[in-house]
């Protein structure tokens, strides 16, 4: 394995495949401010020579964190199909890339190879991609995961209806939910960022958002995003929770900051199985996002952008319906500009997809980011031709709970019209019976919520 390369006359060494895989990365402040980035373009260039000549054998032989000291690890290099690895371990991180990118190589082949690969494989593959490459490559793989309903079919693109409220006020939130599914929102999920974090009060909003999805015959999947262990205890109150949600990251240390643990999220996984909390067979949510381990001083030495892949290699194990990367959400100290957003949304979502999952993307900023409105347009377009199967759809594109702005429940239509997309078959088959939809787009009723009153909304309402 070798660790060193000249360029223009100069000697460039590198102490270990950890250091390489830090100073290959694309330029992002988190990086940066943990003294992990590379100290200048050259360097750069440099680690991605070295990084092109190691092999996949060697990505696995040398994981960020050692297998003994870590659970995530554990789980990754646990995971990995041998046999395949084996076909494909002296293949370069450069041959992998001419592999993925050739135009003989369909999503099919890709997928097949998926099981023989580790987070770290993934990660490198990525940071050798420029932003069109990531794009190229995601786009052939299609990948569908079944809840109440199948998301992730070719032609379609879908939403997570996000109506948060910031005092968990029900007729805020019902109005919110309305409007957004008039608008064609809502096919991923509807989820609520609950205020309190408390089982009876969870539980409270579960039973309200499942009764009103029933009353309206909806067909979708509900999900309130508490903590992974006040759902439970929801459920065990008699909520029919929907999708199970826990944010994830890509160490064990940083997951026990988030208080979850592998085997709690299994126990999770059975409970929702065992109380039938959706129909599929596909019923954990998950999200990530670049720098939550760098802010947990859980990143042991590594990229934010391995981390990231490291987290999908996590939620690989337990199966689920729907991740997706919060891209811009941590701030500035992570991902400084509009430039670097759309940089680490096309990277999460190729790193997510090649690894098998039914890959989503929050689309978003904060309000002391140099990044505004236009730069998440950007990204949504690159991600929607991209493949990916989710957006978010939040009102007005400001969520007033979470203090943050993402996308809102028109950028998911106009995305519809302008690439010939349609939301989850099901989804679609309602909301013509709701008139919301007719020939393929949205009707004049489109963003009317009052719609619903042709309905009784009396159990609904209380």
């Amino acid at each position: 394995m070798q660790l060193n390369t000249k360029l223009n006359q100069k000697v460039y060494h590198f102490t270990s495949v950890k250091e390489v895989l830090a100073k290959a990365n694309e330029e992002k402040s988190g990086d940066q401010l943990a003294g992990l980035a590379a100290s200048s373009q050259q360097d750069r260039i440099a680690a991605k020579l070295v990084l092109s000549n190691l092999t996949l054998n060697d990505l696995f032989n040398y994981p960020v964190i050692d297998y003994a000291e870590d659970e995530v690890t554990r789980t990754i290099i646990d995971q990995v199909d041998l046999t395949i690895f084996d076909k494909i371990k002296y293949w370069t991180v450069a041959e992998l890339r001419e592999w993925l990118l050739t135009s003989q190589t369909t999503g099919a082949a890709i997928q097949k190879l998926t099981p023989g690969l580790t987070a770290e494989m993934i990660a490198a593959v990525c940071k050798l991609m420029s932003n069109l490459d990531l794009i190229t490559a995601a786009k052939k793989i299609t990948i569908e995961k079944t809840a109440n309903t199948t998301i992730g079919r070719s032609g379609t693109f879908s939403a997570r209806l996000q109506p948060n409220h910031p005092i968990d006020d029900w007729s805020g939130i019902l109005a919110s939910t309305m409007e957004g599914l008039s608008m064609g929102n809502g096919d991923a999920v509807i989820g609520i960022n609950p205020v309190i974090d408390e089982p009876t009060h969870v539980a409270s909003l579960i039973r309200k958002l499942e009764q009103f999805r029933l009353c309206y015959q909806i067909p979708t999947q509900i999900c309130v995003l508490a903590h992974i262990t006040t759902q439970m205890a929801a459920i065990k109150q008699g909520a029919n929770a929907g999708l199970l949600f826990q944010s994830i990251a890509g160490s064990e240390k940083a997951n026990t900051a988030f208080g979850i643990n592998r085997l709690l999220l299994l126990d999770a996984k059975t409970l929702a199985i065992s109380e039938n909390c959706v129909s599929g067979p596909n019923v954990m949510y998950f999200e990530t996002g670049q720098g939550s381990e760098l802010s947990a001083e859980a990143n042991f030495g590594a990229d934010q952008v391995t981390m990231e892949a490291r987290c999908y290699g996590f939620a690989k194990g337990f199966d689920p319906f729907l991740v997706n990367t919060v891209v811009g959400f941590i701030g500035p100290e992570y991902l400084y500009d509009g430039k670097q957003v759309i940089r680490a949304g096309l990277e999460d979502h190729f790193m997510g997809k090649l690894t098998g999952l039914s890959m989503g993307c929050d689309a978003c900023y904060t309000n002391h980011m140099q990044a505004d409105q236009n730069d998440i347009e950007n990204l949504t377009m690159l991600l929607a031709n991209a493949g990916c199967n989710y957006i978010m759809g939040v009102p007005q594109a400001d969520d007033i709970m979470l203090n943050y702005q993402s996308t809102g429940f028109q950028e998911t239509a106009t995305i519809r019209d302008l690439l010939n997309l349609t939301p989850t078959a099901e989804f679609t088959q309602w909301l013509e019976k709701m008139g919301f939809w007719q020939d393929g787009h949205l009707t004049s009723l489109a963003g009317d919520a009052s719609a619903f009153t042709a309905i009784s909304r009396k159990e609904v309402l209380l």
